[in-house]
């Protein structure tokens, strides 16, 4: 990994910070068991991910509904994998 892609995964990860107790939860897990996974798509899909608000974070990693961009599929999958969702 170069430096580049280390600044922009320990950016992701402050932007993981949620107000939401759930979904900082949801997220500090994520960091924890795959701090080194995320691939530049993957990163680009996260940061569509947490800009929006938490309470629609949270619909979609909930699970109580799906990504209107197929392309985050993937990424919401990841993301309710490591808590068991």
């Amino acid at each position: 990994m170069n430096e580049q892609q280390r600044i922009r995964r320990e950016r992701l990860r402050w932007h993981s910070r949620r107000a939401l107790l759930e979904l900082d939860l949801v997220m500090r897990r994520f960091w924890q068991s795959q701090p080194e996974l995320l691939d530049d798509l993957q990163a680009e899909q996260l940061e569509c991910l947490l800009a929006m608000e938490d309470h629609d974070l949270w619909e979609l990693l909930s699970g109580r509904q799906e990504p209107a961009d197929p392309a985050l599929q993937g990424m919401v999958a990841l993301l309710r994998q490591p808590t068991g969702f």
